[in-house]
């Protein structure tokens, strides 16, 4: 990829945004960061890039920053509606993503995971089981780790696991990774993509450039993914939880097993799996189908399975109080990922929800509050709607409390109202925004106050 002496325009600057522009400039182009938001309203310190020779603007986007740029790359956080990028598209101007750089940079393979929810945890455990076959491995993406990075550190006889989101391949035409895999589709992110058929749309770009010798990997079990077999060019190969499958990834009665050319390859038991839950058998039978793929061996993949506890933020054991156990779920920005959540623990949860509201339908949310919630803390800007469709759809009054816009103040009236065995439980089915700077730093926060309660 030959960007020497070429002006570059990296619209957005979070954290792709900062790699590409690094990048971009170590490979000898001219450089320019913009982002709408004012210098000190973003986190970062933009010496490095100033010292390397980038120019940050920002405030106002004018046309004229389009001006001589015969490359613009885009930030996941920005649309492609916005005016800059629709006027580079009238230009002829060439609009890319960053994941879109990575994969032109790239030397070895890449694995692709896509989904609503089970992203993070698939390829998490995804680069593990990679880790059991290949000297090196990369992750990175949606994942916190900016996939350009990665694809300029792992050598061609490594591999790469990729967590991909919707948002970043809205301006991506050639990415193509040699595995692509799709965990399910449900309502979300409908605000920035207007409904779900665009979002699915979003989501299948990831395997639109893919050959016959690449492989996309489906999840037999939610019927949108299912029928995405029928758009797909490469090698399709399913994996279920719920069918006997012939070819790919299923559970002969408890035991996960991987059925390819003809041979079963027993895996581990439900029980023996580390991370716990229905919506994680799936996971792990998306990811060890994805491994097995891209060259892992079922003996290697074994230890793996029945020694990953899962990541940060996803139903993330706490402590443990007056017998009462403290989840860490802020990772369920959605209400399906908050449903599987909720589907997980048995014993009555005291559960806090709310935050920055999606306004995606709540129905189906609050028949699983109604069957397994005895008390529900709620928080932030969409507690109002939570609690006028939770009375609407017969939760009780008496077990909705409000803590404002305070997760110390949530804490301690989930504390004061959790019995044993109860679990309270974080799991906001909201977005972040409206309290913090994203869904990691909420569960950090609700880790710290639950540890000094």
């Amino acid at each position: 990829m030959d960007l020497t002496g070429k002006k570059v325009l990296i619209i957005g600057a979070g954290i792709s945004g900062f790699a590409a522009a690094k990048i971009t400039r170590r490979l000898g182009a001219q450089v320019t960061l913009s982002d709408a938001k004012n210098e000190a309203d973003l986190d970062d310190d933009f010496e490095e890039l100033r010292d390397m020779g980038v120019s940050c603007v920002f405030g106002p986007q004018a046309e004229e920053l389009l001006d001589g740029v015969s490359l613009v790359i885009v930030s996941p956080a920005v649309p492609a509606r916005i005016p800059l990028i629709q006027e580079a598209y009238k230009r002829k101007i060439r609009v890319a993503s960053e994941v879109e750089l990575a994969y032109r940079l790239k030397k070895a393979p890449i694995c692709a995971v896509t989904g609503t929810n089970g992203k993070t945890t698939t390829v998490t455990l995804l680069g593990l089981l990679f880790e059991s076959h290949y000297d090196k491995v990369g992750v990175g993406g949606n994942i916190g780790v900016p996939l350009s990075e990665v694809a300029l550190e792992i050598p061609a006889d490594g591999y790469i696991a990729a967590e991909i989101s919707s948002y970043q391949m809205e301006v991506t035409e050639e990415f193509h990774p040699h595995v692509a895999t799709v965990l399910n589709v449900t309502p979300d992110h409908i605000v920035r993509h207007g409904s779900i058929e665009e979002y699915q749309r979003m989501k299948e770009r990831m395997f639109a450039q893919q050959k016959g010798k690449d492989f996309l990997v489906l999840n037999y079990d939610d019927e949108r993914v299912k029928d995405m077999a029928n758009r797909a060019s490469a090698h399709v190969v399913f994996f279920s939880r719920q069918v006997h499958l012939h070819e790919g990834a299923y559970l002969e009665g408890d035991m996960l097993t991987i059925a390819w050319n003809g041979e079963d390859y027993p895996l581990c038991t439900i029980s023996e799996l580390g991370i716990k839950g229905a919506h994680n058998v799936e996971n792990a039978l998306a990811a060890v189908m994805t491994a097995f793929l891209a060259g892992c061996t079922a003996d290697e993949m074994v230890p793996v399975l029945k020694s990953f506890r899962g990541v940060e933020h996803r139903i993330e054991y706490v402590r443990t109080l007056d017998g009462v156990e403290y989840y860490n779920d802020s990772k369920a920005t959605n209400t399906d990922s908050a449903i599987k959540a909720l589907e997980t623990f048995d014993n009555g949860i005291v559960l806090l929800a709310g935050g920055d509201d999606k306004m995606t339908d709540l129905t189906d949310f609050l028949s699983r509050v109604k069957e397994r919630v005895t008390d529900m803390v709620l928080i932030g800007a969409a507690a109002d709607r939570f609690e006028q469709e939770a009375l609407k759809n017969g939760y009780p009054a008496e077990h909705i409390h409000r803590a404002g816009f305070s997760m110390e103040e949530a804490v301690k009236i989930a504390h004061s109202l959790a019995k044993a065995p109860q679990v309270v439980l974080l799991s906001p089915a909201c977005a972040s925004f409206d309290m913090y700077n994203g869904m990691a730093e909420r569960g950090r926060n609700f880790k710290d106050l639950v540890n000094k309660l």
